[in-house]
């Protein structure tokens, strides 16, 4: 998703407290750098942070890792926060079990560790790369998956959300060839009753223009 430069998201974020400026000193010891030791789950391309905001709200006794590799995203990502917990009766000051990381996903089993036990990871409406040559970039794509593998928990869940066909049904692939196991798939997810789903703004605008959202989740073998 292309976004406009946002002048005020550096010098925001550089006094943000939950804004991890140097993750690689991270590596290994993520859950070290919460407010307090809880299962850790991650999401990677966090958007506008809708999604981890709401998450760390529904789950505190859970910690999320929001990544995105745009600064200015997340820029963004922390006046979404902040606004959902304020809007929850809950200060800046409260956010204690969320992280925003600037960081690039193709690289990012150097910042995420084996030891850092991920509980579960979270794709919501990643780029779909629809031409053949950059397909590789997806963050589904079976390379990824694999390496994904060397930071997840043996029973760590996948979940991803698309409103694309194309990148759903090739996903699907991508899930089988890395040997990942489907555990729950749906094409339609707002008609097939799933109750955990935590809607993004990606989700609510698609959803508003007729487009049906497709949803998995997905286990190593």
């Amino acid at each position: 998703m292309r976004i406009r430069k946002k002048k005020w998201a550096e010098p925001e974020l550089s006094v943000c407290d939950f804004f991890i400026r140097n993750p690689e000193e991270h590596a290994g010891s993520w859950r070290a750098a919460f407010a307090k030791e809880q299962p850790l789950y991650l999401e990677i391309g966090c958007g506008k942070g809708g999604f981890a905001g709401q998450f760390a709200l529904k789950y505190p006794e859970r910690n999320i890792i929001a990544l995105d590799i745009k600064i200015d995203m997340l820029g963004v990502g922390r006046r979404t926060i902040v606004k959902l917990f304020e809007q929850a009766g809950k200060s800046a000051d409260e956010i204690g079990n969320l992280l925003l990381v600037n960081y690039n996903v193709e690289q990012l089993d150097k910042v995420i560790k084996p030891e850092d036990e991920i509980e579960g990871l979270f794709i919501n409406f990643c780029n779909p790369w629809p031409r053949a040559k950059h397909k590789k970039r997806r963050l589904t794509y079976y390379k990824k998956l694999e390496m994904y593998k060397s930071f997840l928990k043996k029973d760590a869940e996948i979940r991803f959300k698309t409103d694309d066909d194309e990148l759903f049904e090739e996903s699907l692939e991508y899930f089988e060839q890395s040997g990942y196991e489907i555990t729950y798939l749906t094409r339609d997810l707002h008609a097939s009753g799933f109750e955990e789903n935590i809607e993004t703004e990606h989700e609510k605008m698609f959803t508003e223009e007729g487009k049906k959202i497709k949803f998995l989740i997905a286990k190593q073998k």
